[in-house]
Formats: structure tokens, sequence, C-alpha cells
């Protein structure tokens, strides 16, 4: 019986020692697009800046914005509503950069405001549904459902918000401001 009672004080100090490892384990930066409140996890993000001026890359998607100069390093930046095929909002001095890091690349999410930091456990994210309207297009970019008090927030896989032609444009006009300097 003492065993028992010892394994089970072992078992919870790992556990707790492993969440300690990674604190940002179920972590998520939420964010306002449209209507809706999207989450990404915490690891994608390298910070959040405020909106600035974006240099256009002449016959791209309409949502990739253009390039920003942050600090010396040039970033693209995706307007989050343009991807989504919502429609189009004015920027203003709540609209900031979301800079992430997906796929070795270092990119800018344009948003209208940042909500919160939550923490959503594992049980309660739900996979998406699988019904609804064909033209729902954010729904191949969110991978699950995320309970969150009495509200939900989509939650997005980075990796699927860039295709690999936006990347091979990315790195093209990456590659010309190389060759500009």
């Amino acid at each position: 019986m003492e065993e028992t009672k010892e394994l089970r004080r072992q078992t919870q100090d790992s556990r707790d020692v492993s969440d300690e490892r990674d604190p940002q384990k179920g972590k998520y930066m939420t964010f306002k697009s449209g209507n809706e409140y999207f989450g990404l996890q915490i690891q994608y993000v390298n910070e959040i800046i405020g909106f600035q001026a974006i240099t256009a890359i002449p016959e791209t998607e309409d949502y990739i914005k253009g390039l920003i100069n942050l600090r010396g390093k040039i970033i693209p930046v995706i307007d989050v509503r343009l991807r989504f095929r919502q429609e189009p909002f004015e920027y203003n001095d709540r609209t900031c950069i979301i800079v992430i890091n997906v796929k070795s690349t270092v990119v800018g999410l344009i948003v209208e405001k940042i909500a919160e930091v939550v923490e959503i456990k594992e049980e309660n994210i739900l996979p998406p549904p699988s019904i609804g309207r064909a033209d729902k297009v954010q729904n191949k970019y969110v991978y699950g459902i995320g309970k969150v008090g009495d509200s939900v927030k989509l939650l997005l896989d980075p990796d699927k918000l860039l295709n690999d032609s936006d990347m091979s444009v990315i790195e093209q006009a990456n590659d010309m401001v190389i060759e500009e300097e």
C-alpha cells in the first residue's frame, strides 16, 4: 500500500518536472481575425511587433503583403484575414504583426489585434468539425478547436499557412534583397 502511494507521488513529480521542462506546452497566443479568435502554439511565436511600413512584392498572392525590415532582417508578412479569404480590414493602431518561425523561415502574420496567451489542456482540444460549408477555407489551417472557459479558439497549424509556392516566392524575394545589399 505504501509503495503504491510512493509510485503515485513519483509519477506526479515526474509529470510536474516534465511540465517544468517545457513551460510553453499547452500555451497559445490568441488573436482576433474577423469574428473569430485563433490560437497559435506559443513555441512558434518569436515576438509581437507594431504595424510598420511594408515593401510590396510584385506578382504575389494578395495575402502576401510584402517584406518588412526587422532589425536588419528581412521578413515576409502575410495578412491572416486575406489568407482565410475574409473581407480585408483597414489597419489601425491595434493592428500588429506576430513574428513566427515556420518551416525554418521567419514570417510575420498581420492580425487585427492580439487577445491573450491562454493555456489549453490537451483534453480541451477537439478535432475541427468535418461538416460545414465547403468554402470555409480557414478549416484547412485549423487542426483543433480549443475550449477556453465558455469560448472556443480555432487552433492554427502554422505549417499550413504557407504553401510551397509561397515559400519559393518568399525565398526569391529574400535572394533579391540580399543581392541588392
